[in-house]
C-alpha cells in the first residue's frame, strides 16, 4: 500500500521560525510540514452552507497542488458540517449524532482526494474509524512516511470518538505528524472581536496569544485545542480560504489572516 507513483521528498530543510517571521529566501515556505483544517462550510457552494462543491473543492485542490509542488509536506482534518452537525439534533443521543457527523467527513475527504488527484496530487484518507474498503485506517506513522513521499495525507472521522470537535482533532493530529503549524481556512480574513458579518465596526485582529484567545472566548478554535496548541507552542494561522493562492501567500509569509502563537 505504501508504494506510490510520486517522488521521494528529502525530510528537512527549512528552519521553524515563525509564521511571518520570514523564509530562508524570498518565495521559499517558512514550514517543511503543515496541517490544514478545513471546516465542512469550505466545500459548500459559495454562499451556501450546505452540500458539497466541485468549485469549492477544485479551488482548494489547486491550492494545495501549489504548495506541494514547493516541497511542502500537507495533512489536511476536515470537518462536515456542510452535511451534518450534531449539535443542531438536540433530541437524539449525542455520541449518536456525533458518529454521523464523523461519517459526514468521510464524505468529504474522499470529495477532496478526488479533486487533488484529478490536479494530479497523490493522496490517502486516513479514518479514525475503519472503513478498509474506502481508506487507510489512521496509523501516525504511515501517515508520516506518506509525507515524506510528498503525498497530501487527508484525516476524516475526528478522534473516532463522541464529544471531541475536528478542531481538537487538527491540534491532535498536528502534534503526532510533527507538523510545525495548523492553517485554518475559513470564511474571513482572519479572527475579529465579534462577527463581521454582523458588526461592521468589527475589529480585526492581526496576532493574539493564546491565553487572550481562551480569556476572550474567541471562536477560533474551541478551548481544548487552543490548550493543546498553547501547551506545545503549535502556531495557528487564521485567514480566508476562498481567496485563491492564499495558502501560499501564508506559507511564505505574507501578512495576511491572523496569527495565534505564544507571543505577539
Amino acid at each position: 500500500m505504501d508504494q506510490i507513483e510520486a517522488g521521494e521528498v528529502e525530510s528537512g530543510g527549512f528552519e521553524s521560525t515563525g509564521l511571518g517571521s520570514g523564509a530562508t529566501r524570498p518565495g521559499e515556505p517558512l514550514y517543511q510540514r503543515i496541517l490544514l483544517k478545513l471546516s465542512g462550510d469550505a466545500f459548500a457552494p459559495p454562499g451556501q452552507g450546505f452540500g458539497i462543491s466541485a468549485e469549492s473543492t477544485g479551488l482548494m485542490a489547486r491550492q494545495l497542488r501549489d504548495i506541494v509542488s514547493m516541497g511542502v509536506q500537507v495533512a489536511v482534518v476536515v470537518g462536515g458540517g456542510n452535511i451534518w452537525r450534531g449539535r443542531q439534533a438536540p433530541q437524539m443521543d449525542r455520541a449518536r449524532a456525533d458518529y454521523m457527523g464523523m461519517l459526514a467527513t468521510v464524505m468529504n475527504a474522499l470529495a477532496l482526494q478526488d479533486a487533488l488527484e484529478k490536479e494530479g496530487v497523490h493522496t490517502r484518507v486516513q479514518t479514525a474509524i475503519q472503513m478498509a474498503q474506502i481508506a487507510e485506517p489512521y496509523i501516525p506513522l504511515r501517515a508520516i512516511r506518506h509525507l515524506e513521499k510528498g503525498l497530501v495525507v487527508i484525516f476524516a472521522c475526528g478522534m473516532g470518538v463522541p464529544f471531541f470537535s475536528t478542531d481538537t482533532t487538527a491540534a491532535q493530529r498536528a502534534l503526532e505528524i510533527k507538523a510545525e503549524a495548523i492553517l485554518k481556512g475559513t470564511k474571513v480574513d482572519g479572527v475579529y472581536d465579534s462577527d463581521p458579518n454582523l458588526n461592521p465596526n468589527a475589529v480585526k485582529f492581526d496576532t493574539l496569544e493564546y491565553i487572550e484567545v481562551l480569556k476572550r472566548g474567541l471562536t477560533v478554535m474551541d478551548a481544548t485545542a487552543i490548550s493543546l496548541c498553547m501547551e506545545n507552542d503549535l502556531p495557528i494561522l487564521v485567514f480566508d480560504l476562498r481567496k485563491e493562492g492564499n495558502i501560499k501567500r501564508a506559507l511564505v509569509g505574507e501578512r495576511i489572516g491572523t496569527l495565534v502563537s505564544s507571543a505577539p
